[in-house]
């Protein structure tokens, strides 16, 4: 297939290369122009534009960092919804909130245009590796029709419902679940420290017993190891998906008490400069609560 795409950061990166590997025709546009290059050598083809991404191919993914930024690009003069052609898709891959995929929604539908939020469950590396889920949700003609992309990208593709928002729904919940789980590994690791324990020993325990998967194995090692700078999700994107997520469940009225937890060690971890590290660094933040060095 022939596909726009817009957004060359760590993970729209590799999705590109994923779907170049996988012998679909990619045409990439960034703000940063540099960040494309290496996808030029790769095969994909750089164009100027927003337009220009848009008009290429059957479809336009965009993997870009909050709402503000995919409602700039979709709804500027010149941006997706007026480039686009009528009938055509936007595939929105990444992590925004259920407001901001309504609106895109309304505003491609005004246009005669499909939206399909399709966001990745998974690091960048995991992605790299085809072990990442896609999950979608759209209208279940427009769903079917690229599935051939969606394969390309993760090993499991995950049909959230007829509505955009649904998928969205899914990956804040999921991340939801995760940081609160990042964010319990942290205050455990204090408690045991806080008697002696070497961090490792605890690790064992939870990964040898009813902690054995690979968001505890991956995240208490970062957490045991203090690689905070081996990045996978920065602290402030972490709190973006905190908000999000709280904001998703105020709208219809759900309750995630646990989610003001996750978010307040988030909002400490960016107080004390850690903004850049991994999300796990909510764990150093519990330590320095918990007066640990």
């Amino acid at each position: 297939m022939k596909v726009g795409f817009i957004g060359l950061g760590r993970m729209g990166n590799v999705m590109v290369r994923r779907l170049l590997e996988a012998g679909h025709e990619v045409a990439v546009f960034n703000r940063t122009p540099e960040k494309a290059k290496p996808l030029a050598d790769a095969g994909a083809k750089i164009v100027a534009s927003i337009a220009e991404a848009a008009r290429f191919g059957e479809a336009v993914y965009t993997m870009l960092s909050d709402d503000a930024a995919v409602e700039g690009v979709a709804t500027q003069e010149a941006g997706i919804v007026k480039s686009l052609p009528k009938g055509g898709t936007h595939i929105c891959a990444g992590t925004h909130g259920v407001g901001g995929i309504r609106r895109l929604k309304a505003a491609h539908e005004a246009a005669g245009q499909t939206l399909i939020a399709a966001p990745v469950l998974g690091r960048p590396e995991m992605v790299t590796a085809g072990q990442a889920g896609i999950v979608v949700g759209g209208k279940p003609a427009s769903v079917e029709r690229f599935q051939p992309l969606f394969a390309a990208l993760g090993a499991r593709v995950i049909v959230a419902g007829d509505m955009p928002e649904a998928a969205t729904a899914i990956k804040l919940a999921n991340n939801f679940v995760l940081g609160c789980a990042i964010e319990a590994i942290g205050e455990g690791m204090s408690l045991v420290r806080k008697y002696g324990v070497v961090p490792e020993t605890f690790l064992d325990v939870m990964t040898g017993g009813l902690f054995n998967c690979g968001a505890y194995k991956a995240y208490g090692r970062i957490i045991v190891d203090e690689s905070y700078d081996k990045v996978g999700q920065i602290a402030t994107n972490g709190l973006k998906d905190a908000n999000l997520a709280l904001a998703a469940g105020e709208l219809v009225g759900v309750p995630l008490p646990s989610g003001n937890v996750w978010r307040d060690r988030l909002v400490g971890a960016v107080g004390h400069g850690d903004s850049d590290k991994d999300w796990a660094v909510m764990a150093l933040e519990q330590a320095r609560a918990s007066g640990l060095a």
